[in-house]
């Protein structure tokens, strides 16, 4: 899968551009503030139709403007599609070659993983956040999982405000009933859950890199919050059920749900130690790129084609070897979009990699005729 066209309108500080990538790695460089992060969060709302810098998708709007629009040609294969997102202050078109479709059959037709500091709470972050990251990546190998997960959701809404009545009522067993209804619909959807997040940490673990950066090894453990009370693998559905009732009075008295895998973790060791609380600014990134890199590879195996990967301010928290292998582990792995402020990152020129300069939000190929000397001593655009 590839962009073979990008064109966007009115999308943060990128008023009107329209660009044809490389099949491979694309460089784009410029200072801060030019327009190299918009570009890549435009590709990321094209694909998942939601940004990860703000929780509102209508910011990506241009100052002034009222709308939005982002397209492109896909290849994906040996087929081409053209898809579109508008984005209003009210609303969002997803459209693929010229009919609007609901976002649940939109998801898919583009397809991109990111990785970002905005994403490092993934790693150094509350649970939630590691949540969030298996969440996102079972939704690309099947899209149906986000009505399941929206269905989790729903439910424990509703149980949730059945309990904060219940705390603040002088007679809280008068809400004991509907509570257990909720609970049998939470046991339902949530023992799915369940089931699709660990089968998702095996898959990752089959296909983790973690001697893409040197010694480092990643390791990965689906840490559910039922585990301490028997074996989650063979009997989740008996226990979750059987907690639900346990807990019962405490989540009454503290008017919320405790139970459920709204509470699990993912586990994430570095060499056989908590990267949280052991590994380096540079470890952190490069163990973040890896679980990235799995998950792209979990995808392509699954539908025998290649993911797009998003890559911003490669340069932070990695060293120049580092950055060089990474490199050298995309190239001819598919296409990717790279955003740096430091030319002498991209390196000599090559078939596989394609450089684009940003300023002011307006994009321009970089002259393929200059020389490795020329690159060395180039200054930053």
């Amino acid at each position: 899968m590839r962009i073979t066209q990008l064109e966007l309108s009115h999308f943060r500080n990128i008023q009107a551009e329209r660009f044809t990538p490389g099949p491979g790695i694309n460089f784009l460089i410029g200072d801060n503030a030019q327009g190299k992060t918009s570009l890549l969060e435009a590709i990321y709302v094209l694909a998942r139709g939601h940004s990860f810098r703000s929780p509102r998708v209508s910011d990506v709007i241009s100052y002034g403007e009222t709308q939005t629009v982002v397209r492109a040609v896909v290849a994906s294969n040996q087929r081409q599609k053209e898809v579109g997102v508008e984005i209003t202050p009210r609303s969002r078109t997803f459209v693929v070659n010229g009919k609007r479709q609901p976002l649940g059959r939109y998801l898919g037709q583009l397809v991109v993983f990111l990785s970002s500091l905005e994403r490092m709470e993934i790693i150094r972050g509350e649970p939630e956040h590691r949540r969030r990251f298996l969440d996102e990546g079972i939704v690309t190998i099947d899209p149906t999982y986000a009505a399941t997960l929206d269905r989790y959701h729903r439910i424990l809404k509703n149980k949730n405000r059945l309990l904060k009545m219940a705390s603040e009522s002088d007679e809280p067993h008068r809400y004991t009933d509907q509570i257990e209804v909720w609970n049998e619909q939470l046991v339902e959807v949530g023992t799915i859950v369940h089931e699709k997040r660990l089968r998702y940490v095996h898959e990752l673990s089959c296909v983790l890199e973690g001697r893409l950066f040197g010694v480092e090894q990643i390791t990965l453990r689906y840490v559910s919050s039922l585990e301490a009370h028997g074996d989650v693998r063979t009997h989740y559905r008996e226990l979750f059920a059987e907690r639900l009732r346990v807990r019962q009075q405490a989540e009454v008295a503290v008017g919320y749900a405790l139970v459920g895998p709204h509470r699990d973790d993912l586990e994430i060791q570095f060499n056989g130690r908590d990267l949280r609380h052991y590994g380096s600014l540079g470890q952190q990134r490069s163990a973040l790129i890896i679980l990235d890199l799995a998950q792209m590879s979990v995808y392509n195996k699954a539908f025998d084609e290649s993911a797009i990967f998003l890559i911003d301010d490669v340069d932070a928290e990695l060293d120049h070897r580092r950055i060089e292998r990474l490199l050298d582990r995309l190239e001819g792995q598919g296409q990717s979009f790279i955003t740096t402020s430091k030319r002498e990152v991209v390196g000599p020129p090559s078939a596989c990699r394609r450089v684009f300069l940003l300023e002011a939000g307006h994009l321009r190929p970089e002259e393929a005729s200059v020389t490795p000397s020329q690159l060395k001593n180039a200054p930053s655009a």
